[in-house]
Order: C-alpha cells, then sequence, then structure tokens
C-alpha cells in the first residue's frame, strides 16, 4: 500500500525484486492515470485521495485498513509511504503481519515525516535506500535506481528537436518558474508534449494539459528526443525505464512549488549516479537540452531486495499463502 506517483512506482519496482507473483498481490492506492495503468490485471483497492497533512481523508483510510485485514489473509504487508502507509502499517503489525516500510528514494539525508512516525511503531521493519543513513533501526536494502546505470553516447551529436514537458500532477503546488524557463528554449521544436499540472500557463501560448494517461506519457517520453521533468522519483523512473537521461528541476518549497525539499534529493542523488542532470529554472540553458539529447541509460540487473522477514514467511509460494 502506498499513495501515488512516485512512491507507487517505486514499490511497482520493489514488488518484483521481493518476489512477490502477480496473483498473490493486493494492492492500496489512489485511483489516477498512473495506477490503472501500472497496476492493470492485479487486484487493486483504491483508497481516497489523501493530500499531504490532509487529516481529514487520512481518517477515511483507517476503517478502510481495518476493513482490508478482515476481508483478506495477507501475508505481508510493505509500504513506501505516505498516508496509506501510517494508516495500514500499524494495523497490519497489530495483526503480527510481517510488516515492513521502506523510505523513499527521495530521502537521501533521513526519513520522512511518515517514516518517522512509523519508525515508532513496535513490529514494524524500516528500511533506507541510502547505505549513509543506514542504522540499528534502518536498514539498507538497495535502490530504486539499482535497475539503471549510465548507457552510450548517440553519435553523431544531434539537435532535439522533441521534447517532453512534465511537471506531475501535485495539486495546489503549482510549478510555473519551471514552465517559464522551459518554454523560450523549446519554441523551435517541431513537438513538445507540455503536461503542466494545475499551473496557469494561459500567458505562454502553449497547448497545455493538466494530466496525460500514464501510457501516453510513456510513450511520448520514447519518443522524444529530451525530457524536461519536475525532479519527482515517479517522474524520473519513468524517464529512466525508457532509457532517457532527463533535465530534472527541483521544486523549492519556499516558492510553494512543494511541502519540502526532497525533490533536490532526488535530482541530486541522479546527478551523482549519471542518470540525470539537475537545474534549477534560473540555471536551464538551451546546450543542457543539447546535452541531455546525447545521453542515455541503460538497464541493469538489481539484486533482491532483502527483507527481514519473521520467521515461517517464504515467497517460495505455498497455496496456503495467498490473499
Amino acid at each position: 500500500m502506498c499513495s501515488g506517483g512516485g512512491h507507487l512506482r517505486q514499490l511497482a519496482g520493489f514488488a518484483e525484486r521481493l518476489g512477490y507473483p502477480e496473483d498473490r498481490q493486493l494492492w492500496v492506492t489512489f485511483k489516477n492515470g498512473l495506477s490503472e495503468s501500472l497496476l492493470e490485471g492485479r487486484e487493486v483497492v483504491y483508497a481516497p485521495f489523501t493530500a499531504p497533512r490532509d487529516g481529514k481523508n487520512f481518517l477515511k483510510l483507517l476503517p478502510l485498513a481495518a476493513s482490508v485485514f478482515r476481508k483478506y489473509n495477507i501475508v505481508e504487508a510493505v509500504s513506501t509511504g505516505s498516508s496509506p502507509a501510517v494508516a495500514f502499517l500499524p494495523q497490519a503489525a497489530m495483526r503480527r503481519i510481517s510488516t515492513h516500510y521502506i523510505e523513499s528514494a527521495a530521502r537521501a539525508d533521513g526519513p520522512s515525516v511518515t517514516g518517522k512516525i512509523i519508525s515508532r511503531v513496535p513490529g514494524i521493519q524500516t528500511y533506507t535506500q541510502y547505505q549513509a543513513w543506514a542504522d540499528e533501526k534502518w536498514h539498507y536494502g538497495g535502490s530504486v535506481f539499482d535497475e539503471f546505470e549510465t548507457g552510450p553516447l548517440q553519435t553523431p551529436a544531434r539537435a532535439p528537436k522533441r521534447a517532453v514537458v512534465s511537471v506531475g500532477t501535485q495539486e495546489g503546488y503549482p510549478f510555473t518558474s519551471m514552465l517559464e524557463a522551459v518554454a523560450p528554449l523549446v519554441k523551435d521544436f517541431d513537438e513538445v508534449l507540455w503536461q503542466t499540472g494545475d499551473a496557469d500557463v494561459s500567458h505562454l501560448g502553449i497547448e497545455a494539459r493538466e494530466s496525460v494517461p500514464h501510457a501516453e506519457l510513456l510513450t511520448a517520453m520514447r519518443e522524444a528526443d529530451v525530457i524536461i521533468s519536475h525532479s519527482g522519483v515517479g517522474a524520473a523512473l519513468s524517464a529512466l525505464e525508457v532509457g532517457k537521461y532527463p533535465i530534472l528541476v527541483p521544486r523549492v518549497a519556499e516558492r510553494h512549488e512543494h511541502i519540502d525539499g526532497h525533490q533536490a534529493q532526488v535530482a541530486r542523488e541522479l546527478n551523482r549516479r549519471g542518470l540525470a542532470m539537475m537545474r534549477f529554472p534560473d540555471t536551464l540553458e538551451a546546450g543542457d537540452l543539447v546535452e541531455a539529447a546525447n545521453r542515455s541509460v541503460a538497464h541493469t540487473s538489481p539484486p533482491p531486495f532483502t527483507l527481514i522477514r519473521k520467521s515461517g514467511v517464504t515467497w517460495a509460494m505455498s497455496s496456503a499463502a495467498a490473499p
């Protein structure tokens, strides 16, 4: 169980590395284009959308969690955050279910507020995706970015003519500064897909779309020469998945673009790994688009993500373990 966006994209990647067969998976997340596309064919319980610090809708998650645990025979519970983790994982631990919380790759410097809450609940194993802050409480099991490595350079070099520009769908936090910075750099491109969220872009003269179905966005990213995106984990993973070296522009909390500065942590980590370019609206230049268009990312085989499991829990599956 997890919220949408990057949390969902991470958990979907970890599910395979954890060895869970698709027919033994039950998902709890928010209903949107990403979840409907990514979880197609799997059993899903859609939770009411709960924004950060949204106490009213969070209270709706608690009885939903109780009903899920009554209805299904759950043998293991895993989350990458955010609000569904706080609602579901303590109830799973109380039922003595093998329970695990994997902190988001967005948290390079320490746990999130969700992680701090979860870590105080007895019976929940907690994991970080960064060795730098692993300790006796927070175990390092690997990173979702382990799936990727630096790919070959494009030769001969090419000038980009098709772009995807995406700011995600974080409601109430328009990323106008990024869109205003990118618009003049791509004005002569042959094709640009603009996914602009709830920002007012009427002054930019672009063909804006508030949201784009996940499958369509992936196709556009695959066909694009360059991807310029906010530095959300989900957006970054989508670009990497199709072999692109994205330009990641972090949202800044001081400009009311997000609730905190975690997107800069994501961009720094991927820049360090050679998987993306980190830029801010006031540092983005035309030459950056050319450089990104001529670099690539390749898939690699990540190691299994190892959970600290209770005795008797195994995913060398038996029929008795089915949900």
